[in-house]
């Protein structure tokens, strides 16, 4: 009998050199992205001259500083995982977010998985003998391999 329901086998997991190159991916985006910003502030506020605006960016404390890398992370994360089931990492590596069953999750479960990444030491649960981390545990998401998901998915829906 034929299983009825489509579902993610280890084949199609995204390999933990994916993972890590994703990891690394993204923190350079991120980078770019809070340097960038800041950047732009600045200039929008001295052009306007609201040089108080571009002094308290310039002279921000450690703590605002984290707080604002903090929000930049949850909006990096959190809209492109919504919008496009995928970081910019993954869209170079070819690796997808998806459900157990190949679908693409809800935002509520992208969410989830956004607010897993503050877990401490989160980095490191790749470590383990599989190649999910606590992000994808924690949401109940898989990181596959695009292409192979497709094939996959399509072998599975041909009648035999």
């Amino acid at each position: 009998m034929k299983n009825t329901t489509f579902t993610i086998t280890d084949d199609l997991l995204a390999t933990r050199g994916q993972r890590f190159l994703n990891f690394c991916i993204d923190l350079v985006f991120l980078y770019i992205i809070i340097l960038s910003i800041g950047t732009s502030i600045i200039l929008i506020a001295e052009a306007t001259s609201k040089f108080a605006v571009s002094t308290w960016v310039e002279t921000m404390s450690k703590g605002e500083i984290v707080l604002y890398s903090i929000l930049i992370m949850l909006l990096y994360y959190s809209l492109t995982e919504i919008y496009f089931s995928r970081t910019i990492a993954q869209l170079i590596t070819k690796t997808v977010v998806v459900k157990k069953d190949g679908t693409k999750p809800d935002i509520k479960t992208f969410v989830i998985r956004t607010l897993c990444r503050f877990i401490p030491f989160e980095p490191f649960s790749f470590l383990g003998a599989s190649p999910r981390g606590w992000h994808d545990t924690f949401s109940d998401t898989y990181v596959v391999k695009k292409k192979r998901l497709a094939k996959g998915i399509q072998l599975f829906n041909t009648p035999e």
